[in-house]
C-alpha cells in the first residue's frame, strides 16, 4: 500500500514538471522569436506589434497586441508585457501560472562609411 501511494506521488509530481516544462519552454521560444523580431530596426512599431501577436498566436501565448507596450530609441528596442497562461498541475486543477516578457533589443548595424574618397 505505501508503495502504491509513492508511486502515484510520482506520477503527479512529474505530471506537473511535465506541463510546468511545456509552458516554459514555449515562453521561451516565444520571448526568443520576439527578440528576433526586436532587432529589426526597419519596422515601426506597429508593424513590430503585429508582429508579436502573429508570433503570440504561432506559440499559442494569450497575449493580445494591447498588452504590448513597445518603446523605441535610437539603436535599442524595449519590448514589455506580461500574460498569464492555465497550467495543469494536477489533473483536474489549472494554475494560473503569470508570465512576464521584459526584452532589451540592441540591433546590430554594420558601420557606415563616413569618408566617400576612401576604399
Amino acid at each position: 500500500m505505501k508503495a502504491i501511494l509513492k508511486l502515484i506521488v510520482v506520477v503527479l509530481m512529474a505530471n506537473a514538471l511535465w506541463h510546468v516544462s511545456s509552458a516554459y519552454i514555449s515562453f521561451y521560444k516565444f520571448k526568443d522569436s520576439v527578440r528576433a523580431a526586436a532587432m529589426d530596426e526597419g519596422k515601426s512599431e506597429d508593424d513590430l506589434r503585429q508582429k508579436i501577436a502573429e508570433l503570440a498566436s504561432t506559440y499559442d501565448v494569450p497575449l493580445t497586441a494591447e498588452a504590448i507596450t513597445i518603446r523605441r530609441e535610437p539603436h535599442h528596442t524595449a519590448v514589455e508585457g506580461s500574460y498569464t497562461a492555465p497550467v495543469a498541475v494536477l489533473p483536474g486543477y489549472e494554475y494560473q501560472w503569470p508570465f512576464s516578457l521584459d526584452i532589451d533589443a540592441y540591433p546590430i548595424t554594420p558601420p557606415t562609411r563616413l569618408d566617400p574618397a576612401r576604399p
